[in-house]
């Protein structure tokens, strides 16, 4: 009788061991059904990626009042495959485009035009200020004054060379723009320059033949003389 019991007890054992394989090989089969699918990967066009930063860059120029800029970066916005990024940037050229105009026509003298550059360069907005007063160079190549500020500019961004020449041009249509750099503290990076001791402390000899001048074109040139 005990050997019966035995074997029906491990009949019944063999069954739940096939009965659980069974149950696992079930539910694999269905995670395998319900897995979620992997997400497609999108593909980013280079050039919209491009036109994007162009367009930022635009309007952080435009914030700025460089709208030469913007209007260049616009334009490379406009060269790309968004539509839509194009016409928002073609209505910011337009507005770039009136502000230029408007700068352009607002200065009625060299003098208020230079007041406006120097203004840019005591916010720190160099490139800009740069521009302006080449435009004035352009148009009254003989403006002591602004080959001056120019020459301020060049010091307060380190390019030292350009410095030194357009401080000499400025001397040199008014000589009374030695004595006026020498207390300018802008050009305090130049201070320990020797070029720069020699062209605001020059020979005896020199300073007599500058003192030479003419006094009416030492008045005309007085006249015109002015500093920041």
């Amino acid at each position: 009788m005990k050997k019966k019991v035995t074997q029906k007890l491990k009949g019944s054992s063999s069954k739940t061991l096939k009965s659980k394989k069974i149950m696992k090989s079930k539910v694999k089969a269905a995670a395998s059904r319900t897995k979620v699918p992997a997400k497609p990967v999108i593909k980013v066009d280079p050039r919209f990626t491009q036109a994007v930063q162009n367009y930022e860059a635009g309007l952080k120029a435009m914030q700025t009042h460089k709208f030469d800029r913007a209007k260049a970066a616009f334009a490379k916005v406009i060269e790309g495959p968004s539509s839509e990024l194009a016409d928002r940037a073609r209505l910011h050229i337009n507005v770039c485009n009136q502000q230029l105009a408007r700068t352009s026509t607002s200065f009625k003298t060299p003098e208020e035009h230079y007041d406006y550059a120097v203004s840019l360069m005591n916010s720190g907005d160099y490139d800009t200020a740069r521009e302006h007063l080449e435009k004035i160079l352009k148009q009254y190549p003989k403006t002591d004054y602004v080959w001056y500020g120019v020459a301020v500019l060049d010091c307060l961004t380190m390019r030292i060379e350009d410095a030194l020449r357009n401080l000499q041009q400025a001397i040199k249509l008014n000589s009374s723009n030695r004595f006026q750099a020498r207390n300018d503290s802008d050009f305090a990076k130049m201070a320990d320059d020797p070029r720069f001791t020699e062209l605001l402390y020059p020979e005896p000899g020199e300073l007599e033949q500058a003192s030479q001048m003419p006094a009416t074109l030492a008045a005309k040139s007085n006249g015109n003389s002015k500093k920041r």
